[in-house]
């Protein structure tokens, strides 16, 4: 294994403490009857560890260091994945060297540990080529990671070649990309950036559609709209989705990179406390094949906070243009976002009839700056009842119209007005009753 890791030209960057190099160091080291096996096995050890635990964190099944190679596939960063995310495969002297690569992993792949656990006595490697994991809920581990390994895994365990290796990784990174831009798509950053900007993977993204949002059918157009344009590389705009709370403007959002992941949309959630890191986060995805909706939740600023001036510069206004693969996506439930006192209209400037206040145009500036706003009221107490009815059948609850008219009206009295949160929190008290 160790003389085939050193033929690895464009995958030869495997990282600082790879467990693929060192297990090829154990078994070289294995040959040599004067080492030390109990360090050997103590080695084998850590390394299959790392693996178990990856798995864990990725949800890995059945060949777990057949699944641990098609990660590195997946997730290396060089020449060859950078051109492919961007045009495909296309002709030229690079795809030797890649083929050189994909035959070091085809037999990678089929790697037969037999002999060094027969000469270590252990069998710890032979059980994680045929394992079986214990079942696990969605939410312990990141599911799109999970679900494209696997695919990939099994297409290239049955590959013949290196050159169905050299397809079926190419169509891949055309289709997806590399890193973990190809595998996640949802993502916040590290607050702790001392080592440079890091982004983490979210696990669990909420599994909504655009169409389980009951009503607000204009809103859900014109905001399809503007991201379809966006996708197919058209003009589109910022957008700020404001307007009652609990009414569904972060959910619509959220559905987006579910209905269009397969398309290459991503998303960057932010928060204010981040937003001095937004330059590098936009030069970090700049140059990447996606595109990005950098995702702002109820924003709004009180009147001693000026974070909002970085978004301001950011959006629109900055010296750099923004790149035409981002947006910025933000809900609120106010209008105007930046919180306006009394105070702020004693600067007063009088010409004729009209009456201008440079602080107040400083504070509403921010909204102006996204191109589309779409308001999402609050639904009239017949929309309030149509939707719990529809959420009620949707989740099998049967019960009779006007036992369900009243018990939403109670509910919504506690719990703060007419909403499809307040509808949906009833249908959840429901299910939890009859359970």
């Amino acid at each position: 294994m160790y003389r085939e890791i050193s033929k690895l030209l464009l995958f030869g960057e495997l990282g600082e403490n790879s467990i693929l190099e060192n297990v090829a160091q154990i078994i070289k080291e294995s040959e040599n009857p004067t080492s030390d096996k109990d360090e050997l096995i103590k080695r084998s050890y850590h390394e299959v560890k790392r693996i178990l635990d990856l798995s864990t964190d990725c949800g890995f099944d059945t060949n777990l260091w057949q699944s641990y190679l098609t990660y590195i596939l997946m997730t290396n960063e060089n020449s060859f994945t950078k051109t492919c995310e961007r045009v495909g495969s296309t002709d030229g002297s690079v795809n030797l060297f890649a083929l050189g690569d994909f035959e070091v992993f085809r037999k990678l792949m089929h790697y037969d540990f037999s002999e060094l656990e027969k000469r270590l006595g252990i069998d710890c490697f032979s059980v994680i080529c045929n394992y079986r994991a214990i079942p696990k809920r969605k939410r312990l581990y990141n599911h799109d990671i999970s679900t494209q390994v696997a695919e990939l895994r099994a297409k290239l365990a049955d590959a013949a070649s290196a050159q169905e290796i050299f397809d079926i990784v190419t169509d891949y990174y055309k289709r997806y990309g590399y890193g973990l831009f190809a595998m996640s798509r949802a993502f916040r950053i590290s607050d702790d950036n001392s080592k440079g900007l890091k982004f983490l993977p979210i696990s669990n993204v909420d599994n909504v559609m655009l169409d389980d949002l009951l009503g607000y059918e204009q809103q859900k157009k014109e905001l399809r709209d503007n991201t379809i344009a966006f996708l197919k590389g058209k003009k589109a705009n910022n957008v700020l989705l404001y307007g009652d709370a609990g009414t569904g403007k972060s959910t619509s959002v959220k559905a987006l990179i579910n209905e269009y992941f397969d398309s290459g949309l991503r998303m960057i959630e932010i928060y204010k406390h981040q937003f001095c890191d937004l330059s590098a986060v936009i030069s970090a995805v700049k140059n990447r094949n996606y595109r990005f909706i950098i995702f702002i939740d109820d924003l709004s600023f009180e009147e001693n906070e000026v974070e909002y001036k970085f978004l301001k510069a950011v959006i629109e206004g900055g010296v750099e243009t923004r790149p035409e693969n981002i947006l910025i996506y933000a809900t609120s439930n106010r209008r105007h976002l930046v919180k306006e006192t009394w105070k702020d209209r004693d600067d007063m400037e009088h010409k004729g009839d009209i009456h201008r206040s440079d602080t107040i145009e400083e504070k509403t500036s921010l909204a102006a700056r996204f191109g589309v706003s779409i308001n999402y009221n609050a639904p009239t107490p017949k929309e309030y009842h149509e939707i719990v009815r529809a959420l009620a059948e949707k989740n099998g609850i049967t019960m009779d119209d006007e036992e369900l008219r009243r018990i939403a009206n109670t509910w919504e009295i506690c719990h703060g007005g007419f909403s499809g949160r307040a509808a949906q929190q009833l249908i959840q008290y429901l299910e939890s009753r009859e359970e």
